[in-house]
């Protein structure tokens, strides 16, 4: 693109080559969705005569594997559509992982080149992944610097930041367009409780829970939503305390919790947090699999935690109704973290005292845990 003259009073950038290519591009993009937008939503076993439904929405289905491919996809729309990506961009994107897998699968499907800054504690699973659809990690030791290392390489190699932290509540369509929340609520039209009590989720970038808080207040829904923290993470005690400057030390459940408040989590359409203890997550991940056969990463425990409190409240409180949370990924990729016993026990947790509270409650609906 030739630089007008500065005293030019008349500018004409108009690029027909590059509008062309983001015209293919957004048509790619747009063709994955159609193919792989809706996921499952499967029924968790609860007593019928407890009256409560509980629902797993499946976002391990995605062609990547996880909830983030919905996240992706959205961000590089949101790209291409606000002229930030061009033929030849290098992605760059700050990652705990599963989002650089699914953004390595679309810059692959558009031909440009992906770099994702991540923690080295990254699971050796999700960094061949990325390998695997063509990404190249960059792997640092402090959690912390992943967003200006992400910035550094951009501006190196003239390509673009994606930004999740930032721009993941901004990026997907609150109001419809198949996002996650209207394709949550389109499946339980049909269910004998089809608005949901509650809906359960946990907060990476906080783009979920933003565009399923925005939604049920757009559609003017009485369904509450509940974000689950880990123990570690800022999210739970910067909403507690109303202070967007709290930090913690991140969180060893991956894809879920961050060392500080990100730009993109929303607080004022939040109506419940719970702090969930790791080793609790891990125990409900497990439970999951001992019920029904299937295998999630921790982010899924964390959230069966909290759901499975919930209903445990609307039984004492004589309520019927529904719950929904998400399956957010497989528990292949954690084959050598979550459901390795000895690296459990080098992390110092003890499962047994939290499967016991999810043993007793399967029995009796009763909930005996006491979290922080």
């Amino acid at each position: 693109m030739t630089a007008a003259p500065p005293n030019a009073s008349d500018v004409d950038r108009s690029d027909p080559g590059g509008r062309a290519w983001v015209e293919r591009a957004v048509s790619l993009v747009e063709a994955d969705a159609h193919r792989s937008a809706d996921t499952h939503l499967l029924v968790h076993p609860l007593p019928p005569e407890w009256g409560i439904d509980l629902y797993l929405k499946d976002e391990s289905t995605h062609p990547t594997g996880s909830l983030k491919h919905r996240l992706a996809r959205s961000l590089f729309l949101y790209a291409l559509c606000s002229g930030q990506l061009h033929a030849g961009s290098t992605v760059v994107e700050a990652s705990s992982g599963s989002t650089a897998v699914s953004e390595a699968y679309f810059a692959r499907m558009l031909g440009l080149p992906f770099v994702a800054v991540m923690p080295a504690t990254t699971s050796p699973e999700k960094i061949a992944l990325i390998e695997f659809h063509g990404g190249r990690c960059h792997l640092v030791r402090d959690a912390g610097t992943v967003y200006d290392e992400a910035r550094r390489i951009a501006a190196d190699t003239g390509g673009h930041y994606l930004d999740q932290f930032t721009n993941a509540e901004r990026a997907t369509d609150w109001r419809g367009n198949n996002n996650i929340a209207e394709s949550v609520f389109e499946q339980m039209g049909r269910e004998r409780h089809p608005v949901p009590e509650w809906v359960v989720v946990g907060a990476g970038t906080g783009g979920t829970s933003a565009t399923i808080g925005r939604y049920v207040r757009y559609r003017r829904l009485p369904t509450r939503l509940a974000v689950v923290d880990p123990e570690a993470s800022a999210f739970f005690p910067g909403w507690r305390d109303a202070d967007p400057a709290t930090t913690g030390s991140g969180s060893r459940i991956e894809g879920i919790g961050r060392p500080r408040v990100e730009p993109s989590f929303v607080p004022t359409i939040v109506d419940r947090m719970i702090c969930v203890p790791d080793a609790a997550s891990l125990a409900a991940m497990r439970q999951l699999e001992r019920v029904t056969g299937r295998r999630a990463g921790a982010s899924t425990g964390t959230n069966l935690w909290g759901a499975f409190r919930l209903v445990a409240e609307m039984l004492a409180a004589g309520r019927t109704g529904s719950v929904v949370t998400l399956l957010c990924d497989g528990g292949e990729r954690y084959a050598r973290t979550y459901y390795d016993d000895a690296w459990v026990a080098g992390q110092g947790l003890d499962l047994a005292p939290h499967t016991a509270v999810l043993e007793h409650f399967a029995r009796t609906g009763e909930w005996t845990a006491d979290e922080v």
